[in-house]
């Protein structure tokens, strides 16, 4: 974002498209925000908001369902001897069932949804609605598919890797998944709407003008039969 947001406000200055360009905010009577800085702020600070929005989405899922791990045994590591498991139909109680790390235990109940899966995709998907809404340079119609694709096959890439590791379940990673996509759409679609920026002034401007400006009024033009008719009735008359 930073590197885009730099690309973009340079590329204006040197084309001296200032029309385009957000204009410089006074607040005070010092202190000016330059608009490459205050459009960077904006986007990294609600992509920050999405992140924290994710985890804490994902942890109270974990601590809700509180699903295992499929590597939950090897990290137990279950004394079967001492615990008397000699009956199939017996459910173990005992918080002295697990002899392994209980860090690791504590994080081998909760895997649904997977947090891996959600961050990586929100953050995929967050900078690839960025860059396909921002960049709008000649040349760049197979560039931006091309980065967009390659962002969304990592994040699909580390939910395969957390299956293939034994270490979330397929629905652990599909769930996050629809958690990251969904959050980053809402925040890119609602809040900053699509990567827009202020809309120039003097767009403002005219369409107030329109707004006050009087209805147009059209002259009457006479028919030629209306008119044949009143020569007509003149003559009769």
């Amino acid at each position: 974002i930073i590197v885009g947001e730099t690309a973009v406000f340079c590329l204006q200055l040197a084309t001296k498209d200032f029309e385009n360009q957000e204009k410089t905010i006074l607040t005070g009577d010092c202190c000016y925000i330059n608009p490459l800085v205050r459009r960077t702020i904006r986007f990294l600070g609600i992509y920050a908001f999405g992140l924290f929005a994710t985890d804490i989405f994902v942890n109270a899922g974990q601590v809700v369902t509180g699903n295992l791990a499929p590597h939950f045994l090897a990290l137990c590591k279950p004394n079967y001897t001492a615990l008397g498991c000699k009956q199939y139909t017996q459910f173990i109680s005992s918080v002295h069932a697990c002899t392994g790390n209980p860090d690791l235990i504590m994080k081998a109940r909760k895997t649904f949804p997977s947090k891996e899966a959600a961050l990586s995709v929100y953050a995929a998907m967050y900078l690839a609605m960025y860059i396909t809404n921002t960049v709008k340079a000649r040349g760049t119609r197979l560039a931006k598919p091309v980065l967009c694709l390659g962002l969304m096959c990592l994040a699909f890439l580390t939910g395969i890797n957390r299956v293939a590791e034994y270490r979330n379940h397929w629905s652990d990673v599909i769930a996050g998944f629809v958690i990251g996509i969904s959050i980053a759409v809402f925040l890119v679609v609602c809040v900053v709407n699509n990567f827009r920026g202020r809309q120039p002034e003097h767009e403002h401007s005219h369409m107030d003008n329109l707004a006050q400006m009087p209805m147009i009024s059209i002259p009457r033009v006479e028919s030629p039969l209306e008119k044949n008719h009143i020569t007509a009735f003149a003559e009769v008359t």
